[in-house]
């Protein structure tokens, strides 16, 4: 027998690596948000990976994450039936395709829903999603967006110009297709893996990477945005960039948030898209607004098959406290609208609690503000997204004399 007959496949090796990556990942999973810095930090450490390593094990612990319990018992029965479980939940991309062969010959091709995953593998379906979630989004438990939520996130891009040919062609050289979505005729999702900050269209500021979910926030206005705005909590600004571009060079947007480093790279992005018409502001806003926008920090919810921990780190004291800042922060902008200006609220959150409630309790407390348009839940399968929640509501116009 040759030494090449006792080595074992490549496939198998980076089976067991895997495994030990999930370990010391396993310990900290409930307890720290930033876990994604974590898993960056365990594989930037191994020098011999090339990129396509990184992508095929970052998926993997991903979707390990996404499918926790799940792997958690099949773990413990069997290490190698977790392996094959991981590699036929995880997507098919270049990066997996040879280790999903590998491990999963003999496999059925993975269904679509959640119900049908769990049959094959004799899983319980509902342990996917925390029990006490169903009380604050019932849709988020059930199928198609409790199906979608558990499938890998879409890379979308948002056109920072009115000219997409450059932008197209420069994609299509690099052998990458999009497809444009059918709600938006600003975005595109880019049908492959691809390092879009390697292009010429990104470092011109033609695109911007951003969610389509996000993107549709702004759409729910029942008017073109316009005048002066605040972007009250702008981090790193995909909205604050979307907000300027929407309301031209006839506007202006002031951008605000209290972390320095979110503004900082918020002012790059706004100097490599030559958008003009953003003030970036350290100091508290003052003054008084056409529009503001509080997009308000919450517990992720919407963002779990983007950030799979924060289902396992997230609990309804979590969603409390993330709903009583949310509060505070209306109460904190609102006098900041004009008259007859919009105050719109958004969240990436599917929780009803920070939501509808918090809109709910600040309409009580605010009667000069109406709902000027239907708030709106955009669950991640409606639009193969993230999911997010917006409301506008617009401060009463003066009596007329």
């Amino acid at each position: 027998m040759t030494n090449s007959e006792h080595r074992p496949s490549p496939a198998a090796s980076q089976g067991r690596f895997f495994l030990s990556l999930f370990a010391a990942l396993r310990p900290h999973v409930t307890s720290d948000r930033n876990l994604p810095s974590r898993l960056q930090q365990l594989l930037s450490r191994e020098k011999r990976f090339g990129s396509r390593d990184r992508r095929l094990y970052r998926e993997l612990l991903y979707t390990a994450l996404r499918h926790l319990p799940w792997i958690d018992t099949l773990l413990a029965a069997s290490p190698d039936e977790a392996i094959r479980a991981t590699a036929w939940l995880a997507a098919d991309t270049p990066a997996t395709r040879a280790f999903r062969a590998h491990w999963t010959a003999g496999w059925p091709e993975v269904p679509s829903s959640i119900a049908d995953k769990a049959r094959h593998l004799g899983a319980d379906p509902a342990v996917l999603v925390p029990s006490w979630f169903a009380d604050h989004c019932p849709a988020a438990c059930q199928s198609p967006a409790v199906d979608v939520l558990h499938t890998r996130a879409p890379l979308w891009v948002r056109l920072q110009t009115d000219n997409a040919a450059p932008v197209l062609a420069e994609f299509a050289a690099r052998g990458w297709t999009v497809r444009p979505a059918p709600v938006l005729p600003t975005a595109l999702e880019v049908l492959a893996e691809a390092d879009l900050t390697t292009t010429d269209a990104y470092a011109r500021g033609l695109i911007e990477i951003q969610d389509l979910g996000s993107q549709l926030l702004l759409a729910q206005l029942p008017s073109p945005p316009a005048g002066h705005w605040l972007d009250a909590c702008a981090g790193a600004g995909g909205k604050t960039l979307q907000l300027a571009r929407l309301i031209g060079t006839n506007g202006r947007v002031d951008a605000h948030d209290i972390r320095a480093s979110a503004l900082d790279e918020l002012g790059a992005r706004a100097a490599r898209a030559r958008v003009a018409n953003i003030r970036i502001l350290s100091a508290t806003p003052s003054g008084s607004y056409d529009g503001v926008l509080v997009d308000a920090p919450c517990s992720g919810s919407g963002t779990w098959r983007r950030a799979p921990h924060l289902k396992w780190c997230t609990t309804p004291q979590t969603i409390a406290d993330a709903s009583a800042l949310q509060r505070e922060l209306l109460n904190r902008h609102a006098p900041l609208v004009r008259p007859g200006g919009n105050l719109v609220y958004a969240t990436c959150s599917l929780s009803h609690h920070e939501n509808e409630q918090v809109v709910d309790a600040f309409l009580a407390g605010h009667p000069e503000f109406t709902s000027a348009a239907p708030a709106r839940t955009l669950l991640p399968s409606d639009y193969n997204t993230d999911g997010y929640f917006v409301a506008v509501l617009r401060r009463s116009p003066p009596l007329s004399s």
